[in-house]
């Protein structure tokens, strides 16, 4: 993105500006030429609906509008720097671009509209002078052609003196509408009469949006605002409150002074119904001419802004678009490229064709303005700090509504539109770099989420933790970069069920030196973890000894907000003497609640994890379940999903059967997925230790899970978990308490 634009804009509009181009397109062409046929079509209480809900979106658009333009300094480009600025150049762009076509096709649509007001002078000149009926088309290309001449030799100042002089003409032919007489005798005010087969009511919704585009336009002058932060609010707002008020009193005016069937017929029925009837023609021409001049400002403007960040491929090209008059940066080429669209459309001569295009793509506009008000408020960015607040509860109600309207209104137009934003996306993406714009917003609103979910889950009532266990594991490791193991049983863990933590430990006291080598070292942590498919949460902790770091981090409360309940430690075979230190917390672990596991890890690895080898002695009562428990979790991640789980039970002669019966019945209870012909029992009355049965079957074994008890820790520490040099990776496991399968 380039920030470094060819010329200095100078920005020497207030308010008043902003609020007369979003009044006089608010009360623009619509209002003259379609309003009595939704009157006629829809009866009172459908105008009001249609007045309602387009009020929807666009109340909560002009305030979110006022919210962000507050934040941030809104440069040229109105709501298109607004979008880009938040969802980052080309989520931007797709949409800017869709904006900015919407703009340069209002300019023929308010054209379109100007040519209508010449309807009862060309029907004068037919009948009374019997002169030929013109094309109306004829009129909008020579006004759209003078309209060209003006803005291209003259620039927007010129636009704004004509603003002026319209939107005083505008309000007198509203004044005199208002004081006007009803077309026969006063009409009752019956709320819901309408036309035999009336139109769809979204069709007419369609057709009447544009209407209540206004404040779009008068964001668009944004570049040339001395200050937008303050002009902006003030004027869109205004004008988007006053447009409301008209609106609800044109229809009652309409709904009292016709009827129904001269609604809907004669698009020209103010006339008929106002004090001095010329006037309505003379106010539609100067409401349409505002309204195009408004939009002829405002779309090259948008089309500059575009330049200025090189959405388009090609630097010329770019620099092309961006570059202005010297004087006032007055965009000459954009607005060279908005004519001819102007042009174009103009020769189809449609009115309602072109309202049904521009109003889609003012919707999602409007649609993504609120949506980003809305993100900004769950993200709670310190940096998010604007002097005019809306609710987030209003930004949600904007942003639902447009989106659901779209497909109301149209749907094939509604998908038609997203393809075009989702094309220009990608090629926009093909030839920009990534902006972070869109991933800094959504982090922001995840970060919410997840804090408040761990206040949440920490305030949850604490005995659930024990009828639903859940590992919530914490591994701490100086030979993070020796060996992976101890990793991998972490992720194992924690993909699916559970939550994991993984903290490399730096021996020494917090100092400079010390806490920069520990940032190095996550960093590195990170990128390597980056590789596999893991939700591990990483970290490092710099202690002056093992003990005392292992005596920190079991006091951590943990990623999940509800504390850890199991801690991993991991050794070489071909050093069981480095997990002494480590062991010698072991009281603390009990006396905490954590239940322990111990990884051996052998030259084999995990093998090609095929197969889970689950070890159950007679004195495995409390581990027994925990055991077979981490077997089905280890099971349940991708790696292993051709991995079976096969339980070895070593018990006393006599009591084979009634044992094997247990674990049948704990696997069916617990609807695991372990087959019953997998269940072994071996009795131990042979002269042969454990260590050698285990070591003899489990040879071939990817990982061996074996018990072990607390109070053997005080006799024989490591050298319990030696022994087992023919087997694979061992994990030893032993419970705090015995866990529940359900």
């Amino acid at each position: 993105m380039s920030n470094n634009h060819p010329h200095i804009t100078t920005a020497n509009f207030g308010t008043l500006p902003v609020f007369m181009t979003a009044i006089s397109t608010i009360l623009g062409a619509i209002l003259f030429l379609r309003f009595g046929y939704a009157v006629g079509h829809q009866g009172l209480i459908g105008a009001i609906g249609i007045i309602m809900l387009g009020h929807m979106v666009t109340i909560p658009t002009a305030m979110a509008v006022a919210e962000i333009a507050t934040n941030q300094k809104v440069q040229g480009g109105g709501a298109y720097y607004i979008i880009s600025r938040s969802f980052g150049l080309n989520i931007g762009a797709a949409i800017g671009i869709t904006l900015y076509l919407s703009q340069a096709i209002s300019v023929a649509f308010y054209v379109i509209a100007f040519s209508e007001a010449f309807d009862p002078l060309i029907r004068y000149l037919h009948y009374e002078i019997n002169l030929p009926l013109i094309d109306k088309r004829w009129i909008g290309l020579a006004s759209m052609s003078l309209l060209s001449v003006l803005i291209l030799t003259r620039g927007a100042n010129l636009g704004m003196k004509a603003l002026y002089i319209v939107v005083v003409l505008l309000f007198t032919s509203l004044l005199f509408f208002f004081l006007g007489h009803s077309t026969g005798h006063d009409q009752p005010v019956v709320l819901n009469a309408q036309i035999p087969n009336p139109d769809n009511f979204f069709f007419v919704f369609t057709i009447i949006f544009p209407a209540f585009t206004g404040l779009v336009a008068g964001l668009g002058l944004s570049g040339d605002l001395r200050d937008p932060s303050k002009s902006i609010p003030r004027g869109t707002l205004w004008a988007t409150i006053g447009g409301f008020l008209v609106y609800l009193l044109v229809a009652y005016k309409l709904a009292i002074s016709a009827t129904p069937d001269e609604l809907a017929s004669d698009q020209l029925i103010m006339e008929k119904i106002a004090l001095w009837g010329p006037i309505i023609p003379i106010g539609l021409a100067a409401a349409s001419l505002s309204s195009a001049l408004g939009s002829i400002m405002v779309a090259p403007r948008t089309l500059q802004a575009m330049g200025n960040d090189h959405v388009f491929p090609g630097i010329p090209l770019n620099n092309w678009l961006s570059r202005g008059k010297v004087k006032d940066n007055d965009p000459t080429n954009a607005s060279l490229i908005s004519i001819i669209i102007g042009f174009v459309f103009v020769a189809f001569g449609d009115i309602d064709f072109v309202a049904q295009i521009i109003s889609m793509f003012f919707m999602v506009t409007y649609g993504v303005i609120c949506l980003i008000s809305l993100l900004e408020h769950f993200a709670a960015d310190p940096s998010y700090r604007p002097t005019f607040k809306s609710r987030w509860y209003v930004s949600l109600l904007g942003a639902v509504t447009s989106f659901w309207l779209m497909f109301k209104m149209n749907a094939p137009y509604a998908l038609l539109s997203l393809i075009v934003m989702g094309g220009i996306y990608v090629m926009v993406s093909s030839y920009k770099r990534k902006e972070n714009g869109l991933v800094n917003l959504f982090r922001g609103v995840v970060f919410q989420a997840s804090r408040q979910l761990q206040i949440l889950a920490q305030r949850a009532d604490r005995e659930d933790l024990d009828v639903h266990w859940r590992p919530f594991t914490i591994c701490v490791s100086q030979d993070t970069f020796m060996r992976r193991s101890a990793f991998d049983i972490l992720r194992w863990i924690s993909l699916k069920y559970g939550f994991g933590t993984y903290i490399h430990y730096i021996k020494g006291f917090l100092t400079e030196k010390t806490n920069k080598e520990s940032r190095e070292i996550l960093s590195k942590l990170i990128h390597l973890a980056a590789g596999s498919k893991n939700r591990v949460y990483l970290d490092t902790i710099i202690s002056p000894s093992y003990t005392s770091a292992i005596a920190q981090v079991i006091q951590l409360s943990g990623i999940s907000g509800k504390g850890n309940n199991m801690i991993l430690f991991e050794f070489s075979q071909s050093n069981p003497e480095a997990l002494e230190e480590a062991l010698n917390t072991h009281d603390i672990l009990y006396a905490t609640g954590f239940d322990l596991c111990v990884l051996s890890t052998s030259y084999k690895g995990f093998g090609y994890k095929k197969q889970i080898h689950i070890w159950i002695t007679s004195n495995d009562y409390d581990n027994a379940n925990l055991m077979i428990l981490l077997g089905y979790i280890i099971l349940g991640h991708p790696e292993w999903k051709e991995g079976i789980i096969k339980i070895f039970a070593l018990y006393q002669h006599e009591e084979a059967d009634r044992k094997k019966a247990e674990l049948k019945a704990l696997i069916k209870e617990g609807r695991l997925p372990i087959s019953l012909s997998n269940i072994r029992l071996i009795s131990t009355e042979r002269d042969k230790e454990t260590r050698e049965i285990i070591g003899e079957v489990s040879v071939d074994a990817d990982l061996t899970v074996v018990g072990f008890r607390h109070e053997q820790l005080k006799t024989e520490s490591y050298k319990q978990f030696t022994g087992y040099d023919r087997l694979g990776n061992v994990l030893f496991v032993s419970a705090n308490k015995k866990k529940e399968i359900k």
